[in-house]
């Protein structure tokens, strides 16, 4: 007796709900997590389509930051992702990581905090929520890159020194400069802004990592840490 054991594919979906279709037609952010990552793995292994593939991930891993957080040896003992597809998808993660990191900022040094207020007053001076900046520098002191740690009113939840100082590790900083806006136009600390910055500074000790400043942005001013004797 003949059985008809036909694979299921991407091939078999009408053209216009493939994800590629899907993201050229309405854009990436229209995509699920599955329908993403089929785009990345590309092609699934035979009689199997990537689809599967790639709901087999989400499954094992519970969401997109679970994916994120796994080893390449994790995402190999995943059926349809050998060693090369989990090096692709460690490779994405990686790039959206440093897709916040402001390139245009290479080599700039810091002297003093003007310099620091300078290089991020224009991006966080009008914004309506506090945006907690991290910047990370090498051993000469110059800045290596920036990133958002955190957007809204600053709490000890918000900023976990865990979280600030995996950014500074896997980016091998030398020494870090916290900053945040004030949309109030006040530049004096909160009580929360200097219970976090103690904790901060003093993680960065246990780990190496020097913390030189942390500065307050308003629109017309702002307030140094280091300054005011308070780092």
């Amino acid at each position: 007796m003949h059985t008809n054991n036909k694979s299921f594919t991407i091939h078999d979906l009408p053209k216009a709900e493939r994800p590629r279709e899907r993201l050229q037609r309405l854009g990436a952010e229209a995509l699920s997590s599955q329908e993403l990552l089929a785009l990345i793995l590309g092609r699934g292994i035979k009689g199997e389509s990537v689809m599967v593939t790639a709901q087999r991930l989400l499954s094992a891993f519970g969401n997109a930051q679970g994916i994120s957080q796994a080893s390449l040896e994790e995402l190999s003992t995943i059926k349809g992702i050998g060693p090369a597809k989990a090096s692709q998808i460690k490779a994405c993660f990686e790039l959206g990581k440093r897709q916040d990191l402001e390139p245009e900022i290479k080599d700039f040094d810091i002297k003093n905090p003007e310099n620091i207020v300078q290089l991020l007053r224009s991006s966080i001076k009008d914004k309506a929520k506090e945006h907690f900046k991290l910047i990370l520098l090498n051993t000469r002191n110059k800045v290596i890159g920036i990133s958002t740690v955190s957007i809204g009113t600053l709490n000890s939840n918000l900023v976990h020194p865990r979280e600030v100082f995996k950014e500074a590790i896997s980016h091998s900083a030398a020494s870090v400069v916290f900053a945040h806006n004030h949309p109030s136009g006040d530049s004096e600390p909160s009580e929360d802004d200097l219970t976090i910055t103690k904790r901060l500074v003093e993680a960065g000790k246990i780990l190496g990592i020097e913390v030189l400043d942390h500065i307050i942005i308003t629109k017309n001013g702002f307030f140094s840490f280091k300054e005011k004797g308070l780092i």
